[in-house]
């Protein structure tokens, strides 16, 4: 029963592809009726031709068993193509929404998951309520339907035999109950040790060149080995649970075939039934046995599911970042600020933090006004870069765009007029053109290749092999740090927004690479009102006022406020 709320709670997204799900069965059942024919003429040749001797009798059933056995392959065969595509098609789906989810959470959740973790989520977890809910659900319907099938069948041959074997299904029942509710504290915890493998695989190699610096490939050695020791603990209890199952089964299995064959054999000496029509009942019994195993196995198939289904609901739990609280009665999807932006009076506070991160922050900027943000580190610039591209709202305060407060803006258009030059240069796998195209997919390439010449970054594309087309690698690694922030600058020049904020953008970067960007941060800050968040005391980009974003009074600045440039 455990299983039925997972089948409720999904079956919405299989809702698309019913009528796969539904011929795909049909033809599962047709396949199950096969096997009864051909059970049927194997008993018929049995006693008309073989106990008989006469050969002319074999023709008839012969052909008819070829026909049926055909008939039956293909509709197993077509059944499983089109069970395969209705789950894949629903893994799709419930893959969209899930993903679709974790874009909306607030960018703290996933700043503080375990990204291997939250990957496996995607996967193995998804994979294996698609395995229950769609396929597990249609083998388990169609085994039920065999065991209804391959039961009368063994009925109508002799009632007495098939009743006394009857007798002994419930130690099915028994055998999945005891073994279904262990099942699923061992799927959980081996769902877990696979989260914890992929978390450390993708952080010793995303991380390979400081593993490698500080003499550290034995320890991520060792962190993966007891990370992987634990999922073989967890894995080998799953496999032990699972393993023990069908040995449990066969042996019932046994004992079954065992008390039926005894009767049947006292049945066959005494004249009651005939050799044709007990190797049938046999063959009956025969294929009514794995359908029971499959029904005995829903029960693992459930407790399986659920340990990934909460896991899931452990990030489909997770609340969305804030919407616009008007967006549907926003009329103009293609509104440009002007580029004014006034912060008034505006605190923050992180949830479980001690005390708030801004307190009273008050400034305005005008277009082509360039705004420092002061203070030490863990001072709250950042979270101003937050709050105006509503990765946050203020708990108390409020940020005006053009006079606009930004929570009546649809996300969509506020993150339009708004331009954020990251302290990382985040790339992307791909080439260098899609990189740069990221800030407004639909230019052309002459505007791409403009924007590369504006963040004089043509010269050095132009001189790649394969230039605009030439990958940049996992996260642009195989471009130096000034090649990559002047490719981020080409693709903020590209988005052309009204307001830009930089944060740190020359962290990480030699005097000489600093220097390098500096003309086309000048190109890219032109008319613009910028918001500049800097530790950088040579950067000389001419604020036109420095606001001074004071700690907590809690905090103890961790560095002292930076000279104004």
């Amino acid at each position: 029963m455990n299983g039925w709320p997972t089948i409720r709670r999904f079956w919405p997204l299989v809702a698309a592809d019913r009528k796969l799900v539904l011929l795909g069965g049909s033809l599962a059942v047709l396949a199950a009726a096969a096997e009864v024919a051909a059970v049927y003429l194997f008993g018929v040749i049995t006693d008309d031709v073989l106990a008989a001797g006469d050969i002319h009798a074999f023709w008839k059933p012969a052909i008819s068993w070829l026909v049926i056995a055909v008939a039956g392959a293909a509709a197993s065969f077509s059944a499983g193509l089109l069970v395969t595509l209705a789950g894949e098609r629903f893994l799709l789906r419930l893959r969209g929404r899930m993903f679709a989810h974790a874009q909306r959470v607030p960018l703290d959740f996933l700043d503080q998951s375990r990204l291997g973790d939250l990957m496996t989520r995607f996967t193995d977890d998804l994979e294996s309520v698609e395995g229950f809910v769609v396929s597990g659900l249609v083998r388990t319907a169609t085994a039920a339907v065999s065991v209804i099938a391959f039961a009368t069948a063994a009925l109508l041959v002799r009632w007495d035999l098939a009743l006394a074997s009857f007798a002994l299904a419930p130690l099915f029942l028994v055998v999945s109950r005891a073994i279904g509710g262990r099942f699923q504290a061992a799927a959980a915890e081996e769902r877990a040790g696979n989260g914890g493998i992929a978390t450390v695989v993708e952080e010793s190699l995303s991380n390979q060149a400081v593993v490698r610096a500080y003499n550290r490939q034995e320890a991520e050695q060792d962190r993966l080995h007891r990370q992987g020791l634990v999922w073989l603990r967890a894995r080998m209890a799953e496999t032990r649970l699972g393993s023990l199952y069908g040995p449990l089964v066969g042996v019932v299995e046994t004992i079954c075939v065992l008390t039926v064959l005894g009767l049947g054999a006292w049945e066959l000496s005494a004249g009651r039934v005939s050799l044709g029509g007990l190797l049938s009942f046999a063959g009956y019994l025969g294929y009514l046995y794995p359908p029971m195993q499959t029904l005995g196995q829903f029960p693992l198939g459930a407790a399986e599911a659920a340990a990934a289904v909460e896991r899931l609901d452990d990030l489909l739990r997770v609340q969305p970042a804030p919407v616009s609280s008007s967006e549907a009665g926003w009329a103009d999807e293609n509104w440009r600020a002007r580029g004014r932006v006034d912060v008034d009076g505006v605190e923050f506070s992180y949830p479980r933090a001690k005390g708030p991160a801004l307190r009273g922050l008050s400034f305005t900027a005008h277009p082509g006004d360039v705004v420092l943000l002061a203070g030490p580190s863990g001072s709250g610039k950042s979270t101003v870069t937050k709050l105006l591209l509503r990765f946050h709202d203020p708990t108390a305060g409020r940020i005006l765009l053009d006079g606009v407060d930004i929570r009546r803006l649809p996300l969509r258009t506020l993150r339009a007029n708004v331009t954020l030059l990251h302290q990382e240069s985040q790339l992307f796998a791909g080439s260098l053109y899609d990189n740069i195209a990221y800030g407004r997919p639909s230019a052309t390439p002459e505007e791409v290749e403009a924007a590369a010449r504006a963040a004089d970054a043509h010269d050095f594309i132009a001189a790649l092999p394969e230039g605009y087309r030439t990958d940049v690698g996992h996260r642009g690694r195989l471009l130096s740090g000034g090649q990559r922030q002047r490719i981020a600058i080409a693709r903020a020049l590209l988005r052309d927004t009204p307001v830009l904020i930089l944060d740190e953008p020359t962290t990480g970067l030699d005097r000489d690479s600093a220097a390098r960007v500096m003309t086309p941060l000048r190109r890219l800050m032109t008319g613009r009102t910028t918001i500049l968040i800097t530790h950088d005391t040579h950067l000389d980009l001419s604020p036109t006022r420095v606001v001074p974003v004071a700690p907590h009074p809690d905090e103890k600045p961790s560095a002292p406020s930076p000279a104004t440039p």
